[in-house]
């Protein structure tokens, strides 16, 4: 039975794509994207955050190319709260989050500042007249404060002022930088994106992971040693969890394998390793987390000694893995990579997607009855639009200016 790249199951994909853009455009608030309640509903109470708003108008970036109605006027509203309520406009940067009184949170965080490169680039697909002076400023801030020429990794974060950077050392930023990377060399084709990406994968996957069973360490000190035991007395931390996030080391490999792809497209040869340790991710990640205490479901944290710390199963961890089976099998055919998306798909039609409500619940307790232990509310739909979209495309362009140029399905047959 076979599901990628055939018409009938894209066009499935593609309702379920309308489904969740239809439930995404809820989240428009005067300072950007709020955070979507169960409901659909923005929360007031949790504020309007800059990762949020950022990846939002990626996804409605995507969702302009793919030629859905309103979806270019969300571009815009993104782009116009990123240039205003969101803006530092006196030490540069973004805030990382604010409401309507004013700046709640006036930090300058890697992570956030990494989608907000990565709206920017797809925004720049739509051809939206501002988005290229966005992702300009953008790229400015990254080079000036995030990206370290001397570490040759990017820095986690900084204070209001651009002053004082943390100590911490993050593998999670700096795989969105990674993610963020390949969408600029694409807008831009200047070569040094694919250089960095390839630096950030071959420290934090080939050189540390790669030596641990592919268990993705993600806390670092400045001279970039693991910190084991970082945050082990909070491992239910929503971006710095205690031990492994299995959930990133399968989305690790799916963006290697973009990487692998983009270094094709050059006519060059790709490090081997990109392919081989993309391999190792998925296979620990299944190894560890899928079903590892009798219920299907991958756990949302393991110890080093690959048993379930966090037993509850959050929703992004199984959409970027879905993601990965694709990209495996793009690359190496093998029919096990679309046995196991088909088996996902199943898993999420039987537990994660809400009909009744909108979009996918965010997270399910060990028996996948639905609560609220690292999440509250269906945030975003980032994640969700990468399992819907990215198995209509080929690997190489990035996803919305792959989309742009008018690739989508076009290996289906």
């Amino acid at each position: 039975m076979k599901w990628f790249n055939t018409l009938s199951h894209n066009r499935w994909l593609e309702q379920e794509t309308d489904r969740i853009l239809d439930f995404g455009k809820n989240a428009a608030v005067p300072t950007g994207f709020g955070w979507l309640g169960n409901n659909g509903q923005v929360r007031s109470d949790m504020g309007t955050h800059l990762w949020i708003t950022a990846r939002m108008l990626h996804v409605y970036a995507v969702a302009a190319n793919m030629g859905r109605p309103g979806a270019y006027a969300l571009v815009e509203h993104g782009i116009n709260t990123l240039n205003g309520p969101l803006r530092d406009k006196q030490h540069g940067g973004w805030y990382a989050c604010v409401n309507d009184e004013g700046v709640i949170d006036a930090s300058k965080q890697g992570y956030q500042h990494f989608f907000v490169l990565l709206g920017a680039a797809s925004a720049v697909t739509t051809g939206h007249p501002q988005a290229r002076k966005l992702l300009d400023d953008a790229i400015e801030v990254i080079e000036r404060y995030f990206w370290s020429e001397q570490e040759q990794m990017c820095l986690e974060s900084w204070d209001e002022p651009f002053s004082k950077t943390e100590d911490y050392r993050g593998g999670n930023a700096n795989m969105h930088a990674v993610e963020a990377f390949l969408i600029v060399y694409d807008v831009t084709h200047d070569r040094k994106w694919l250089d960095r990406a390839l630096r950030i994968a071959s420290v934090i996957i080939h050189d540390v992971a790669r030596k641990g069973e592919y268990r993705v360490n993600e806390h670092f000190d400045t001279n970039w040693n693991p910190i084991r035991d970082y945050n082990i007395d909070n491992p239910a931390h929503r971006f710095r969890a205690y031990g492994g996030t299995p959930g990133h080391w399968i989305e690790w490999g799916r963006l290697m394998l973009h990487l692998r792809a983009a270094l094709e497209a050059r006519f060059e040869t790709p490090p081997a390793w990109l392919l081989e340790d993309a391999k190792g991710l998925f296979h620990a990640t299944i190894r560890d987390a899928w079903a590892p205490d009798g219920a299907d479901g991958f756990v949302y944290s393991v110890g080093w000694d690959g048993k379930p710390i966090v037993r509850e199963r959050v929703r992004w961890p199984i959409v970027e893995a879905m993601g990965t089976a694709y990209a495996l099998y793009t690359v190496t055919g093998e029919a096990q990579y679309e046995a196991w998306y088909q088996k996902w798909w199943d898993y999420c039609s039987k537990y994660l997607m809400d009909y009744e409500n909108g979009s996918w619940w965010q997270e399910l307790d060990a028996n996948n009855e639905v609560t609220t232990k690292v999440w509250d509310g269906k945030q975003d739909i980032y994640h969700l639009l990468h399992c819907l979209v990215i198995p209509r495309l080929p690997l190489a362009p990035g996803l919305a200016p792959a989309v742009a140029a008018g690739l989508l399905d076009s290996q289906a047959k």
